[in-house]
């Protein structure tokens, strides 16, 4: 994982971060998706510098790394911080005053959490879609066949907490599927439920199928139809109090961009609906 990447940061350590950066210039731009992702930049007549600080859903982890080194690649005076975690814990810490450019959740709850405190610099747009799927250690030795195991007392299962987005999905599936779920752990993001899986410490693990695909050499994945009950869409804005509101925008529209969305789907993320 990239030195840069900073994840679940305590709200005491996010409030310490600073603005720091260089002044050289910008490459040139290797395709016109990436020139796009400069423009907020190029319109004021300068390059992208100093600290830009994203706050992001802990599904975004690979994806959105990737994405902040292509920036940094264009603008090497710029330096992209991100912090991975729960969507819950991140609108949290936004409204508790910890600063930051960009803020990506996993669901448009918590999107709105950040929105009625009034924290935006413009309306969020839904960037992405993604779905649940079931988690199981390579070779599946639980023998798990489906959604209705999350009822068997007999198997150790994984879930998220129901105040993160991958939570709020699966009570929803379960829900749909008439599923008394008895789930033995509850954990703060998709990456916890995730690496119990990888680790072999549970059965099977509710995760989203981007997640399933990124530890493909690690797990398998069991796709199950109730899950297109519970789509989770991700919204994505810049913040009034942005520290670097250029650079903020040129993430958003990088994310917006041909070239983002390409990578969302290469990720196993699907294009948003609406």
């Amino acid at each position: 994982m990239s030195r840069r990447v900073r994840l679940a940061l305590s709200v005491a350590a996010v409030l310490a971060l600073t603005a720091c950066g260089g002044t050289s210039a910008g490459d040139a731009a290797s395709s016109a998706s990436s020139a796009a992702a400069s423009s907020a930049a190029s319109s004021s007549g300068e390059d992208l510098t100093g600290t830009l600080t994203v706050f992001a859903a802990a599904s975004l982890t690979d994806v959105f790394t990737d994405l902040g080194d292509r920036l940094e690649a264009d603008h090497p005076g710029l330096d992209v911080q991100f912090n991975f975690a729960g969507s819950s814990q991140l609108a949290t810490q936004l409204t508790q005053g910890a600063p930051a450019d960009v803020f990506a959740s996993a669901n448009e709850a918590q999107m709105e959490v950040v929105t009625d405190a009034g924290l935006q610099a413009a309306d969020p747009t839904v960037f992405t879609e993604n779905v649940l799927e079931i988690a199981v250690p390579k070779g599946n030795p639980a023998h798990v066949t489906g959604l209705a195991d999350f009822a068997d007392p007999d198997l150790t299962l994984a879930v998220c907490a129901p105040d993160v987005p991958c939570g709020a999905a699966a009570q929803e599936v379960f829900q749909a599927a008439g599923i008394d779920a008895q789930p033995d752990t509850q954990e703060e993001d998709v990456k916890a439920a995730l690496t119990k899986v990888q680790l072999g410490e549970v059965d099977a693990a509710l995760v989203y199928a981007t997640d399933v695909q990124a530890a493909s050499g690690d797990v398998e994945g069991i796709e199950f139809p109730e899950a297109e009950q519970a789509v989770n869409q991700y919204p994505i804005c810049t913040l009034e109090a942005a520290p670097n509101p250029d650079a903020a925008q040129a993430f958003v529209d990088l994310v917006d961009s041909d070239e983002g969305q390409q990578a969302l789907e290469d990720a196993g993320f699907r294009a948003p609906t609406s």
